[in-house]
């Protein structure tokens, strides 16, 4: 029966002749490879931020051409109060319209310019204090929300 043989520490382990070796080896290897595997790893570093930018963007419910205007911690509020913002676009074209439709999304347009405002002053407030502002915009918005689609009948 064979034995195995048995290695000490020093076989095992990293050794100052194999980082030696390791060493040299890099040097010859990597400049030939670099040149070759570069252009890929541009590529690749591309497609990975590509995909998450669609992603953020599905997230937040908004074209990836406009994930720039979305950002910071209340980038959710934002895309909302602008999908909120068509809604109310769309509610004063529509051709069911009242007066007090109009009356309606002139004073709600306000509200979210003032909300837009709160989203955007609380990103420099401390966490709790941002996540209270970020609370009561979104109940606001809510609100808003719902006599929207009130209004449209949904």
């Amino acid at each position: 029966m064979a034995r195995k043989k048995t290695r000490t520490p020093a076989e095992t382990g990293l050794t100052p002749k194999k980082a030696r070796n390791a060493v040299a080896v890099a040097k010859i290897v990597v400049p030939a490879v670099a040149p070759a595997l570069a252009p890929l790893a541009v590529k690749a570093a591309s497609a990975v931020r590509d995909a998450y930018d669609h992603y953020q963007a599905r997230r937040l419910g908004v074209p990836v051409d406009q994930l720039s205007e979305f950002t910071g911690r209340g980038a959710h509020l934002l895309a909302r109060i602008a999908g909120t913002s068509e809604a109310l676009t769309e509610l004063r074209g529509s051709e069911r319209a009242t007066d007090d439709d109009a009356r309606f999304a002139k004073d709600a347009r306000a509200t979210l310019e003032q909300l837009t405002a709160a989203v955007r002053a609380a990103e420099r407030m401390p966490a709790s204090r941002r996540r209270a502002a970020h609370h009561a915009v979104s109940a606001e918005l809510e609100r808003i929300e719902g006599q929207v689609l009130q209004r449209l009948g949904v």
